[in-house]
């Protein structure tokens, strides 16, 4: 178990890092989730001892290690920027952290081959690293941390780089190989529907301050203030002032739709801006009252920027919050 207690990191008068409170268990995939410049790998960088906190403590099973170097602890981290052993081979990259420890060839050689097949790199054990993809590299710097078995095994976007098929396999295989491992897993993403995948505890952060924790579902389908909401949401949502629910009302694009399909439906008129064809999704951009606002909808459609449509949303799909941006609970909010 890693516990940060009220660790804070500054930079002179700048706050990185506001007082954090958070408990990482072992046997789960604990997930820290926000935009860029939220805070995500300065966090990480203190969990590693890369970084000495400004106040507050870290202790890891109950032992304080608050300023411990990261070169006196054990710790494997990922970047999305990988890193490997260009001299070495495939296999040699994997097998570099047990033969540190000590471990002998027979050994070495099962685990390395176990590792190496779970993350599809067998055909590659005797290749050199810049033979591969980027891809195919930063599963390589992966395999070397998890054959690590490291105490605290830090993960900063690793899948970033990988094609979508592959990355969507590892989002699925992940979290058993992750949890089975007996470490501290900490898995930092930008992306909500990764976090929302992996399913683990998540922190979701917004500038250096933690808005929520629990467990991803919990997070998204209850946010417990507005930038937990925000952060939650890809688009972020729909932030309206002026219904009749609560103060202030979030709506996520998935949520509205050009279609009543029950009579309590709330209902906008809107003007599209713009769409934007992704795939399989189109992004309308309509001017909403009090608001520009997206509406994602399934399948190929077309818009035309000033087209006028009536909009709809299930008063059940509204995230109420008070004016200072905290939810209220549904019996606080006026359902209409």
């Amino acid at each position: 178990m890693l516990e940060l207690d009220q660790v804070s990191l500054s930079r002179g008068e700048d706050p990185w890092i506001h007082p954090t409170t958070l408990v990482l268990e072992r046997g789960a995939l604990n997930i820290l989730l926000g935009p860029t410049r939220a805070g995500k790998t300065s966090l990480m960088r203190l969990m590693a001892g890369l970084e000495v906190p400004t106040s507050g403590r870290l202790r890891m099973d109950g032992v304080d290690v608050t300023g411990r170097s990261v070169r006196k602890r054990n710790v494997a981290m990922v970047y999305q920027a990988f890193v490997n052993y260009p001299r070495q081979t495939v296999f040699e990259n994997i097998a570099s952290p047990l033969k540190v420890r000590g471990e002998g060839r027979a050994a070495i050689e099962e685990q390395v081959r176990r590792i190496a097949g779970l993350l599809r790199l067998d055909p590659y054990l005797y290749r050199k690293p810049l033979e591969l993809s980027g891809g195919q590299q930063q599963r390589v710097a992966l395999a070397r941390a998890l054959v690590k078995r490291a105490e605290l095994v830090l993960l900063d976007e690793p899948l970033a780089n990988l094609d979508y098929k592959l990355r969507e396999e590892m989002r699925e295989e992940l979290p058993r190989l992750l949890t089975d491992s007996g470490s501290v897993v900490v898995y930092a993403t930008s992306d909500p529907a990764e976090a929302l995948l992996l399913g683990g505890p998540t922190a979701v952060l917004h500038e250096g301050r933690v808005a929520q924790f629990g467990p991803a579902n919990d997070v998204y389908r209850r946010p417990q203030n507005l930038l937990a909401a925000s952060a939650f949401s890809d688009p972020p949502p729909n932030v309206l002032h002026d219904l009749p629910l609560a103060p202030v009302c979030a709506v996520r694009a998935h949520h509205l739709r050009p279609d009543r399909t029950h009579p309590s439906d709330l209902a906008f008129e809107a003007t599209v801006t713009a769409s934007d064809i992704s795939g399989s999704e189109t992004f309308v951009h309509i001017d909403l009252p009090g608001c520009a606002g997206v509406m994602l909808r399934r399948g190929v459609h077309v818009y035309e920027p000033g087209a006028t449509l009536e909009v709809f949303v299930s008063p059940h799909d509204v995230l109420c919050f008070d004016a200072n941006g905290e939810a209220l609970a549904p019996a606080e909010a006026v359902r209409g």
